[in-house]
């Protein structure tokens, strides 16, 4: 997931903020870990990677999503970032605020 972040005229600022599983996976580029992985495996290289999970920065640990994922082992990537999808979107939906943020998080600007 990512979103366009308001824009200030200054073109040092990102393209985009990155949560959930699509920050997960620019951890993931940057990692020692090779798959199939085990959880102790992400666990060990990752877990103590704090992941953003809305759009305000809000984030979780690493570790502590994966509590919340019932596979023990990942054969790709792409495997462990869809069982990663609905714990991220679950705890997002718990945790995310109020009704008003969460709207405004919905509008591009």
């Amino acid at each position: 997931m990512g979103v366009r972040p308001p824009s200030s005229g200054d073109d040092e600022n990102p393209d985009s903020i990155e949560f959930g599983i699509a920050a997960v996976d620019a951890h993931l580029k940057d990692a020692a870990l090779s798959f199939p992985a085990t959880k102790d495996d992400i666990r060990a290289e990752l877990g103590h990677e704090h992941i953003p999970y809305d759009v305000h920065g809000n984030d979780v640990a690493l570790g502590e999503i994966l509590d919340d994922v019932p596979t023990d082992r990942f054969d790709s990537r792409q495997e462990l970032l869809n069982e990663l999808h609905e714990p991220f979107e679950e705890y997002r939906r718990n945790r995310s605020g109020s009704v008003v943020s969460q709207f405004r998080s919905l509008l591009p600007f």
